[in-house]
């Protein structure tokens, strides 16, 4: 299962050297802020982890997922579908549970009740959420917030 959710940034963590972009620091409706994109297993257990600015689409880092990973299915919000990332997954050997777009001119059928599975990837964010400094991003430099992350992913896997 794959998703995103977004740190809010807190004034103090904004000014270190390199700038914004070089810390994955990027404005989006709510503000400043930085992008946690997920890959979970079948039991919200994290897989990978990806950082990125806040106005980075999820479907852009979603091949870089897909590539390397071996799963029977492949579980995605509409933020998903596209036709590059549906091919990756036929690529990688998986089946692609995502629903389509409403603007797309081709639905694609998919399996509703594997689907379901998806809020442990959404039940995986509010577990790491649940530390204020994930929450919201105090650190300046990008790998200290990704260590705090990678220790909040640590954590997940000793005590689930």
């Amino acid at each position: 299962m794959l998703d995103s959710s977004t740190a809010k940034t807190h004034q103090h963590a904004m000014g270190a050297k390199g700038g914004k972009e070089v810390h994955a620091i990027a404005k989006s409706r709510g503000g400043n802020g930085t992008k946690i994109h997920a890959l979970v297993d079948a039991l919200g257990y994290p897989i990978d982890i990806l950082l990125t600015g806040a106005n980075v689409h999820d479907s852009v880092p979603a091949t870089n997922f897909i590539n390397g990973k071996h799963s029977e299915y492949f579980i995605g919000d509409k933020a998903y579908d596209s036709n590059a990332i549906r091919e990756a997954v036929l690529q990688s050997g998986a089946e692609a549970v995502i629903p389509s777009q409403g603007n797309r001119a081709h639905i694609f059928n998919y399996d509703k009740h594997i689907y379901e599975e998806r809020h442990l990837v959404e039940c995986f964010f509010q577990r790491i959420k649940s530390w204020r400094r994930i929450a919201t991003r105090y650190e300046k430099t990008i790998d200290m917030f990704k260590g705090m992350v990678h220790i909040a992913c640590i954590l997940i896997w000793l005590m689930f």
